[in-house]
């Protein structure tokens, strides 16, 4: 029994490891949490602290993100909007990028500052941090 046991509970850890490195995999699963608007499943995905634009705080902990989720999500650009049409951009093995337009021209696609960041942590994939290119 201890044996059957031990062999499900690795079976569970390889996939979930296997699941974590998948940057697609992760990328579906926040794309349609920041759609939804669900604030819980997002912070469960985000690198605390979470990096902000020059001259915001940084967002420290789950607590925070949900307080501030509107700040981070549909601030200067509307992610649900933007993930919906942005093209993942990779910078390395470790980190991805989605670049949106402002919230107030959501089509502009040839101005696009709004940075968001991911990274390849120990615990797998997270939402690692937002900024405005332009300041």
């Amino acid at each position: 029994m201890k044996s059957l046991l031990a062999g499900i509970l690795s079976l569970l850890l390889f996939s979930n490891a296997f699941a974590e490195t998948d940057f697609p995999a992760f990328w579906k699963k926040f794309k349609s949490a920041v759609v939804a608007g669900d604030k819980s499943a997002v912070a469960g995905m985000t690198k605390f602290p979470l990096s902000m634009p020059y001259l915001q705080k940084k967002v420290k902990d789950k607590a925070d993100l949900l307080r501030r989720y509107e700040e981070v999500f549909n601030g200067e650009a509307n992610a649900a909007q933007c993930f919906a049409k942005a093209k993942l951009g990779k910078d390395s093995a470790r980190e991805y990028h989605v670049y949106c337009p402002f919230k107030g021209t959501p089509n502009d696609w040839e101005n696009t500052p709004i940075l968001f960041s991911f990274e390849l942590t120990s615990t797998g994939w997270k939402f690692a941090g937002l900024d405005n290119v332009n300041e």
